[in-house]
């Protein structure tokens, strides 16, 4: 099965434009149709989920243009693939080590937002209003 550009953004909930932003940027490789116009395939969704991965692991467009150079050269670079998600599973273990303290920091707040409102504590979070004796 082939997809437009259309097609392959809404597949994949990108807009348009990202879509075309990859192929320009030599992430996402595609064919060309008779018209000049992209034509995707299966494989083409299979870069573009991992491609949505690493951009939400925060890997900047360079990493990820180095990554796939990686990938088209063949096994030769299994090795140097390898180490570069190793590298990147460590960065993303810890930002959600990271994002895990901060969502604990939250649930302390609201638990201590619940009591003021509840009458159990007085308001102590506002540090220029006058305190009551």
């Amino acid at each position: 099965m082939t997809y437009t550009v259309k097609e392959i953004s809404e597949k994949m909930g990108l807009t348009d434009h990202t879509v075309r932003f990859y192929t320009d940027k030599g992430l996402l490789p595609c064919r060309r149709d008779k018209n000049n116009r992209r034509i995707f395939d299966e494989e083409s969704i299979n870069w573009l989920r991992t491609i949505q991965c690493l951009r939400k692991c925060g890997i900047s467009i360079e990493d990820i243009r180095a990554y796939s150079a990686l990938c088209t050269e063949g096994s030769s670079t299994l090795n140097a693939r390898y180490e570069f998600m190793k590298k990147q599973r460590t960065i993303a273990l810890k930002r959600l080590e990271e994002a895990k303290e901060l969502v604990r920091y939250m649930e302390h707040k609201v638990r201590h937002y619940e009591d003021i409102l509840g009458g159990r504590t007085p308001d102590d979070t506002n540090p220029s209003a006058p305190s009551k004796p």
